[in-house]
């Protein structure tokens, strides 16, 4: 079901919140295997079971305060978007952190250090999702609590939205940065990645150096690492070890791990396997607070058969367009050229075909071909050429990773210091 005109002016907001940790690859695990357990024999058991390892729904409302009525949703038609926040929290995750540094970190809500969008296409050919850095400076709308709302600020880092007024200023946020409406959203736990990467029994990546970073407690060797429980945590939690050490080149890293992850969860022998799509289905529900639009069996199932359409080489990951703040160097504001095209690709629900690298934190892997874009040919839609100055993560990887062929002419082609990757490319990250 397409959302209409109406639906989409609705601006929504969430009441706040606690907990969480977020990667969109746990939520499609969770809805595809609840999607294909219910068609075996333990259906009922697991379906159940599943569901009622769910945490409380997060109520959805609008940002003038009316409650948000969950579509009514059978085989999902139309095109789909998502939230997806992770905090820094402590609190709740004990066992998780191993240096007093660590220990440290934010309690309560926390900040959304990580907060990604999940756009569907209403075809269900293709799926974008978009990284939006952490220390990216951006304008805060007034926010809906449940003791009022927060006030507007002409710029804030946005990792901070969720610790000032909730999710729904993360949301708020995120549809002001797209240009989406965002009518689901979810909160995912640390324990969520160690879960999920136990559940596949490992998550395999490609190391193109050596990666050691302290302060997760990381120390792997270059190659290929099969990733599971702590490490896997580590690994897309690290920072310091990756890249350029910044959060951009963490983005490029998690996005290299979740299309791992991705690549395993939809391979012939996890798919095949009721035992681990249950497994799979319980590890995410249970470290996933879902907004009550999409915390019903119904909603998840139809939603994850739409995605379960999308070939992996048609799920692009994006950075959101981002270069350094030119009154702080240690902060990032967006980039105006790739902003306006990845606006248009999305309110206009066209494919994205990256041209740049995959990151500061990865590159193509040895012996990589150029992963093709929806449906490639020669005549797509240019983006404006760049004024700006990039972010000094995209400078730093130029000239790393696979540049996509040429697209078609109903996609459009993203500035070239745009970074990003398919699910299907194969990258290896860069050890510090």
């Amino acid at each position: 079901m397409r959302h209409s005109a109406t639906a989409v002016s609705v601006r929504h907001g969430r009441l706040p919140v606690r907990r969480a940790r977020g990667t969109v690859a746990r939520l499609l695990a969770g809805a595809l295997a609840v999607l294909t357990v219910s068609a075996g024999a333990i259906a009922a058991y697991a379906v159940g079971d599943t569901w009622q390892s769910l945490k409380p729904s997060i109520h959805l409302v609008s940002a003038s305060g009316k409650a948000i009525t969950p579509p009514t949703v059978g085989a999902e038609s139309g095109e789909v978007n998502i939230l997806l926040a992770g905090t820094d929290t402590r609190t709740g995750q004990g066992g998780q952190f191993s240096t007093a540094d660590e220990l440290a970190g934010s309690s309560g809500a926390g900040n959304n250090d990580v907060t990604m969008v999940l756009h569907l296409s209403a075809d269900h050919k293709n799926a974008t999702v978009i990284s939006i850095p952490r220390d990216l400076m951006v304008p805060v709308p007034s926010c809906p609590t449940a003791n009022g709302a927060t006030s507007a600020q002409s710029s804030a880092q946005f990792n901070t939205t969720l610790s000032t007024g909730g999710l729904s200023c993360v949301v708020l946020t995120a549809e002001a940065l797209t240009g989406l409406s965002i009518p689901y959203a979810a909160e995912i736990s640390f324990d969520g990645v160690t879960a999920m990467s136990n559940a596949v029994g490992g998550v395999t990546v490609c190391l193109a150096t050596p990666l050691v970073d302290p302060y997760v407690g990381l120390d792997l060797k270059a190659g290929e690492q099969t990733l599971v429980g702590s490490n896997a945590l580590a690994f897309v939690r690290s920072r310091h070890g990756v890249g350029d050490g910044s959060d951009l080149g963490r983005i490029s890293n998690q996005q290299l791990f979740l299309s791992a992850l991705l690549r395993k969860v939809t391979s012939a022998g996890v798919l095949s396997n009721p035992l681990t799509l249950y497994t799979l289905a319980k590890a995410a529900t249970s470290n996933i607070q879902l907004s009550d639009t999409l915390a019903s069996p119904t909603t998840l199932v139809s939603i994850g058969l739409a995605l379960k359409s999308v070939p992996l080489s048609d799920f692009v990951f994006v950075q959101y367009p981002a270069m350094t703040d030119p009154d702080n160097p240690n902060r990032v504001v967006p980039e105006p050229t790739g902003v306006e095209a990845l606006k248009r690709a999305l309110t206009t629900d066209t494919p994205v075909v990256l041209t740049g690298t995959t990151g500061a934190g990865t590159e193509a892997a040895p012996g990589a071909t150029a992963t093709p874009t929806p449906g490639a040919s020669a005549t797509a839609t240019p983006a404006p050429a760049a004024t700006s100055t990039p972010s000094p993560t995209a400078t730093a990887a130029a000239g790393s990773g696979t540049p996509t062929p040429a697209p078609t002419s109903s996609a459009v082609s993203l500035p070239s210091d745009v970074t990003g990757q398919t699910a299907d490319q194969q990258t290896c990250t860069k050890g510090n």
